[in-house]
């Protein structure tokens, strides 16, 4: 059932950017399906999920639905296909817009029903310069657009034009969903204040679990259904990804998934895990212990992260590139590693020779953080656009052609995450094995700075112990 509470007027301002942009480049029409069902097992399929790009621009969320932009001239107009009102199904899988209604509710110019698609799709491709669609993010959409264009060519000798251009349409839409307006920002609060409130649960059950005792013993599992729990009680529709639930060591483990593993005083227990919202995404990260007292050599290593995020965050800020948060992060993280002993000086040498060497990488193996909106690892270039490649060091210390990373503008949405995960080694302090520490927030950039959305649970070691005794 489609769930329309957002503007239309959003929704139409998004179709004529990308008309423009069409239009930028030469015209065409531009061909966006959502996402299909997917089944489960039998009679029984997967939650229905659209497809980002797709309600991106028509924040409509039924399945089984199409999108048609023309940009033809200076006129972009914009039909949508979708299923037909059917009383029998309706009864059994819920309302459905129509076509009828869809131009009123949606704001598009017209609206058909899905079985005419085959049927007008050559139609609307005849005598179009390009046809523009998203590449290699639905299976079999190229085979159905070649055979529309090909029922296009068999009408040349009737004064048909086929389009003679193919352009991927992730490229334009991409660049649009980098920045986010004001009513995606909303939602992104939102989405990341329901998540924090989360963790805040989670954090509170843990330790009033282990103080009160259950039978069984307290398991990863018990503090993934709290999680799920205000999740959904505040109206988020899904979890943003599988999250992670790490007890101890598992927490060394970068994707690890909750499981049954029994937390116990001592540990600590690393979360992360986010909701998702009306289509967007939050992603937060907290590693706290697991009874709410920080044991000295956890708290060392604990601290050091959290230093770590705030020199990211002290670097995401307009101006500044994508990296500069990574490379403001690793280098305080350098610093503890050497401290600590993690890595010895003797051996290693200074914290500008680690960072050469990539030494590091033992205890901190994975960027500072990635685009997030509609998707938890959303869309957009990564390096500047229109720049050159240089010449740059790879992870194995070869030298490769790179263009630089992109300049931060105040609307993109990005995380800060660093950590660090100590599994047991030679040479190792064993007081720190089987630690395993990140620390993770949403970063909105500002005209000044940045903003970030998940500082409802708390980040600095002695606040979360705070919390945890209350």
């Amino acid at each position: 059932m489609s769930t329309l509470s957002n503007p239309i007027a959003v929704y139409a301002k998004r179709r004529a950017a990308i008309g423009r942009a069409l239009i930028k480049a030469g015209g065409g029409v531009a061909v966006l399906p959502t996402a299909p069902e997917s089944p489960r097992n039998r009679d029984s399929d997967f939650p229905y999920r659209h497809d980002s790009y797709f309600y991106y621009l028509t924040g409509f969320s039924e399945p089984g639905a199409w999108l048609v932009i023309e940009a033809r001239g200076k006129a972009v107009k914009s039909t949508l296909f979708c299923r037909p009102k059917d009383l029998e199904r309706e009864i059994w899988d819920g309302i459905r817009l129509g076509p009828e209604a869809a131009p009123a509710q949606l704001g598009v110019d017209a609206a058909f029903s899905l079985d005419t698609l085959d049927a007008q799709m050559p139609e609307l491709l005849a005598n179009q310069p390009a046809v523009w669609f998203p590449f290699a993010t639905h299976k079999g959409l190229e085979t159905q657009v070649d055979g529309w264009l090909g029922q296009v060519r068999a009408r040349v000798r009737l004064g048909a034009e086929c389009p003679q251009s193919q352009h991927d349409l992730c490229k334009p839409l991409d660049e649009m969903r980098l920045v986010k307006d004001a009513h995606e920002i909303g939602i992104l609060r939102r989405a990341g204040a329901i998540s924090a409130g989360a963790h805040v649960r989670a954090m509170q059950t843990s330790s009033a679990m282990l103080r009160n005792g259950v039978p069984g013993g307290l398991r990863e599992y018990h503090l993934e259904a709290e999680l799920l729990h205000e999740f959904r009680r505040h109206g988020s529709e899904f979890p943003a990804y599988t999250g992670i639930v790490a007890a101890g060591a598992n927490a060394c483990v970068l994707h690890y998934r909750a499981g049954n593993a029994e937390l116990k005083a001592g540990q600590l227990c690393l979360i992360d895990a986010g909701c998702e919202l009306e289509g967007y995404a939050s992603d937060i990260t907290r590693t706290f212990p697991a009874d709410g007292r920080f044991s000295p050599a956890q708290r060392i290593l604990y601290d050091i992260v959290q230093a770590s995020q705030e020199a990211a965050i002290a670097a995401t800020r307009p101006g500044n590139r994508f990296i500069d948060p990574h490379n403001a992060a690793t280098r305080v993280l350098v610093e503890g590693m050497l401290d600590t002993g993690l890595l010895a000086k003797a051996k290693h040498g200074s914290v500008d020779d680690v960072l050469e060497s990539g030494a590091y990488r033992q205890f901190y193996m994975h960027r500072t953080g990635h685009w997030m909106g509609m998707d938890v690892h959303d869309c957009g270039d990564y390096t500047e656009p229109g720049s050159q490649p240089q010449p740059e060091k790879d992870a194995l210390g070869q030298m490769v052609m790179r263009k630089p990373s992109r300049i931060l503008k105040a609307g993109m949405v990005l995380t800060i995450e660093p950590g660090l995960y100590v599994r047991p080694a030679k040479g190792v302090p064993k007081k720190f094995w089987d630690i395993g520490i990140r620390i993770e927030d949403d970063a909105l950039v500002t005209g000044q700075g940045c903003e970030l959305m998940t500082r409802g649970v708390p980040v600095k070691a002695g606040e979360i112990e705070a919390l945890m005794r209350a």
